[in-house]
């Protein structure tokens, strides 16, 4: 198949740092270049990638301190995307709703992950006029605000199976991974780790200035807490795979979780709360514990070591790799261009 995929312009793909999306958008155009596919990639021109890149900008715009008007970039994007609409069998987007308005105009066989939360009244008209194009979830738990939806699929993220190497060994702290912002909660895995008498080591980026001054600056004066910053894959390695569990203590529908499947390839367990997707990925006892409140986080530390962590990386090659991820994406490629072949055609 001739395949393009279109990434988000705020990080390159992959990113050097943090970037959820545009890292699933790597894995994804990767695997499919590997299975020989004709994958054309638009992202930022300081990606990485065996298919053949299209950029609008030499830069990820996060980056970039020249950068005033990233939607002026993004508009750029659509119509480079609009300029090679032959070239592709199929347009894969991953750019939440900022394409629609054009694409559902045109000839061209296109399909949407969305990324994000979509519990926001904003969007909810939007999709309710321009939503009629096929969409996938990237958990169950995404669609609840939209569920009459054009969904076609669920498809959860994966990552490489060599991306990470398991440590089976136990190790001696607690790990919280992800971003400074109300919704992760970093200030509850600071009280569950007093709580536990345990050692934390936090990797994150600061994405809210306000909370993170007025909330979680002043809870790292703990003795219990290790701030280290963004991490990248090497680092983020070496800091989950020697934990001895994750916290993810999260207080919003969680679209997916990346960190949780990237917990679990490195064999380590993960405790969360059963925020949107986290039942869909941790079962309770199985490769982790979801709890509802601090005291029973404090029970779950305790209990972790009956979690087998070999039975953690076993559930993420079956359930979470790369190459599961893109083969669900082709079936619904190809379940797409056959009922598309089939539609009548207008006399």
């Amino acid at each position: 198949m001739r395949i393009a995929q279109v990434a988000p312009l705020e990080e390159s793909v992959p990113p050097r740092l943090y970037g959820g999306t545009e890292r699933i958008v790597s894995y994804l155009t990767e695997e499919l270049v590997r299975l020989g596919h004709e994958v054309t990639l638009f992202a930022s021109g300081d990606s990485v990638t065996k298919a053949r890149l299209v950029a609008p900008c030499p830069r990820s715009l996060r980056l970039d301190g020249n950068c005033q008007e990233p939607l002026a970039h993004h508009i750029l994007l659509l119509d480079y995307v609009y300029r090679y609409l032959r070239e592709f069998d199929i347009i894969h987007f991953h750019l939440d709703y900022i394409h629609l308005p054009l694409f559902r105009r045109s000839s061209a066989m296109f399909l949407t992950t969305l990324h994000g939360r979509l519990d926001k009244r904003d969007i909810y008209q939007l999709y309710k006029e321009l939503g009629g194009s096929p969409f996938v979830s990237i958990s169950n738990g995404q669609r609840e605000p939209l569920p009459w939806l054009n969904w076609v699929g669920t498809v959860y993220h994966g990552l490489p199976e060599e991306l990470y190497t398991p440590r089976f060994e136990r190790g001696d702290y607690l790990a919280f991974l992800g971003r400074i912002s109300p919704h992760k909660r970093p200030d509850r895995a600071i009280r569950i780790a007093e709580m536990a008498g345990m050692p934390l080591k936090m990797a994150a980026k600061i994405d809210d200035k306000d909370y993170h001054e007025a909330v979680v600056r002043p809870l790292l004066n703990s003795r219990y807490v290790e701030f280290v910053g963004e991490v990248n894959e090497k680092e983020k390695n070496e800091l989950l795979g020697s934990a001895y569990a994750l916290l993810f203590p999260i207080d919003w529908p969680e679209p997916f979780g990346l960190v949780m499947i990237e917990a679990l390839a490195c064999a380590t367990p993960v405790i969360a709360w059963p925020g949107g997707s986290v039942p869909e990925v941790i079962q309770d006892g199985v490769n982790g514990f979801i709890v509802n409140n601090l005291r029973a986080a404090t029970v779950a530390v305790e209990n972790i070591k009956t979690v087998s962590r070999m039975r953690c990386r076993r559930t993420f090659e079956e359930r979470f790799s790369a190459k599961r991820m893109t083969q669900d994406y082709v079936k619904i490629y190809q379940q797409l261009l056959t009922e598309r072949e089939y539609l009548p055609r207008a006399m």
